[in-house]
């Protein structure tokens, strides 16, 4: 249930609208006009704001305006019996979540509030995840090769240039993704990621770019894709290597004209997403192979960023394996415990073919099954059969 605040001129509009979104279970409060509107803003917190644009005192746009300023994270969404593209797209402008004409379309109506509380969600969601993750996502080490990426991640991430990253499975490419949304001007709005390698083939493009009802057999309602989700946020493409050709034709598109359509559908939707890609392909080898296109590697490729795997960067072993052994022994509610520096020394010497995912495996493993010290007799035992 959301509350949302319904600010209209027209009784009968509100009562509509009361009648409408109180059968939908929602709890609504109304406003006459902007000014009675903005008392109830400045005083109570709203899910969701539906204001009409021609008003007394205050107007809509106006409204709008202050609203957010009150409430930047509560989405508003504009109806008007007056509209014109020119008065949509600047309300659009100014931060509304959409514009709907009179006489509504009660369908078009729940649809874009459904759409804007999901979003809203969405925010919430992530600034709670980025409260609890804490340092979590930091990238750990000092190596000329990791201190080269976060340079270039504090260069770049205030700006909306798109990075592709490349580099093994586990060495991180999602940490300097998430990194660079962190230091970003987006990064009061969602990170939406979306692996590419793990959904089929035939799926992916309902996943990106979402369906209408009845689009296929068994798309029983209408979904939001990821490029909707992320709005004005940022959409990480994970393993990019590995969509199908068809797809690739369609986020092309996407990035060309910052607008997609639904599978089914025939609506164009107005998207403004900051793309990063990650890859562990030679993306160079797949054009040659036919198997990527390289309109859309250029695309992606305006920023790029090479994670090094992790025996290039074997001084940052240590430090790597401590701040796990931290977190881990948090997680497992274990007594603190140290690494003695043969320990170490033996960490470091290992291949890690599976790069940092791998470490932070045999650093768990060591945890649960070494001592309060842990030694090097404990990685030769436990951390050598991979």
């Amino acid at each position: 249930m959301a509350k949302i605040l319904v600010i209209d001129d027209e009784k009968s509009i509100r009562n509509t609208l009361r009648e409408i979104l109180e059968f939908e279970g929602h709890e609504i409060q109304d406003a006459a006009d902007g000014a009675e509107g903005l008392k109830k803003i400045e005083s109570e917190r709203f899910d969701l704001i539906l204001s009409d644009i021609k008003m007394p005192k205050i107007d809509g746009l106006e409204l709008l305006e202050r609203s957010l300023e009150l409430q930047s994270d509560t989405p508003v969404v504009m109806i008007s019996g007056h509209g014109t593209i020119e008065t949509a797209v600047e309300a659009i402008k100014k931060g509304a979540f959409d514009f709907i004409a009179k006489p509504l379309d009660l369908n078009r109506l729940l649809v874009t509030l459904r759409n804007a509380l999901d979003r809203n969600v969405l925010i919430k969601e992530t600034k709670q995840l980025r409260k609890k993750a804490g340092t979590e996502d930091e990238i750990i080490g000092q190596s000329d090769a990791i201190l080269k990426i976060k340079e270039m991640v504090d260069r770049v991430a205030s700006t909306d240039a798109r990075v592709l990253i490349t580099g093994e499975n586990g060495t991180g490419k999602e940490l300097i993704a998430r990194k660079l949304h962190r230091q970003s001007t987006r990064n009061g709005l969602p990170l939406i990621e979306v692996n590419c390698a793990a959904i089929p083939s035939e799926l992916i493009e309902s996943e990106l770019f979402g369906h209408e009802k009845g689009a296929f057999t068994s798309a029983i309602k209408q979904r939001i894709g990821k490029f909707e989700q992320a709005h004005n946020g940022t959409l990480f493409l994970d393993e990019i290597g590995d969509m199908s050709l068809g797809a690739q034709a369609k986020v092309l598109r996407a990035l060309q004209e910052n607008k997609i359509t639904r599978v089914g559908g025939e609506k164009e939707i107005s998207v403004d997403v900051r793309i990063i890609a990650a890859t562990n392909k030679d993306l160079r080898e797949e054009i040659k192979q036919h198997r990527f296109r390289e309109d859309l590697y250029h695309r992606l490729s305006v920023i790029l960023l090479h994670a090094p795997p992790l025996r290039e960067r074997k001084g940052d072993v240590s430090l790597i394996a401590n701040h796990f052994l931290i977190r881990i022994c948090s997680e497992h509610k274990v007594g603190p415990k140290r690494f003695e520096a043969a320990a170490l020394k033996a960490l470091e010497a290992m291949p890690w073919t599976g790069n940092i995912r791998e470490l932070r495996n045999v650093v768990e493993r060591l945890v649960i099954l070494g001592g309060n010290e842990i030694t090097a007799g404990d990685v030769k035992q436990f951390a050598g059969n991979q």
